[in-house]
């Protein structure tokens, strides 16, 4: 059976992780004026992610997305080029408006992730990045076309890559919503060990 493809960065080989890593330039791909964000410190919570919101390299089913803290980000170039996608999502993403390539996209709405900004490590001019640890949405490549009958093949190479497939979050982020989500309610009243 002929290998998946999942993304570029992973399918390749992924380069080994650089414990030093800390933070570096986002550059989106217009050959002239490209936008450069800089990136304060280390990224959090990689995954790839088949949700059709996220951006794509092309002919990829998944993106590769993790965040940072939003006071970690800063526009260096060309911030003119840059436009919010969808006003009313939850992840404001903003791409270039010539290339297309989702730069940064901050949560400022009250929830358990505002104060970070999603963003795409593969774009990093600098290697080293954290992998993937698990892949999210996956069920959701269909929804862009990908064909039903292939997602046992799916998920096995993601297993294969060491990158274990939810058809939501990892258990870690889940239950920090759910805990953000009880807090607020008032249905945990107390702080958990």
């Amino acid at each position: 059976m002929p290998s998946v493809a999942i993304h570029p960065s992973l399918d390749s080989g992924f380069q080994a992780t650089d414990a030093a890593f800390s933070g570096g330039t986002l550059v989106c791909n217009c050959a002239s004026n490209p936008v450069k964000i800089r990136i304060r410190g280390d990224i959090a919570h990689n995954h790839a992610c088949g949700c059709t919101k996220c951006w794509k390299p092309d002919g990829t089913v998944f993106s590769v997305v993790a965040v940072a803290p939003t006071d970690n980000v800063e526009i260096l170039e060309n911030g003119d080029k840059l436009a919010v996608v969808d006003p009313t999502a939850l992840i404001l993403r903003h791409a270039c408006k010539d290339c297309g390539v989702h730069m940064y996209g901050p949560v400022e709405r009250d929830h358990p992730f505002k104060g970070l900004s999603f963003l795409h490590p593969e774009r990093f001019q600098e290697t080293g990045w954290a992998k993937p640890g698990f892949a999210a949405f996956v069920s959701s490549i269909i929804e862009s076309g990908y064909d039903p009958a292939k997602m046992d093949g799916v998920r096995a190479r993601l297993r294969e890559l060491g990158i274990e497939p939810y058809d939501c979050l990892n258990p870690g982020l889940m239950d920090f919503i759910a805990t953000w989500t009880a807090k607020k309610s008032g249905a945990l009243k107390t702080e958990t060990a």
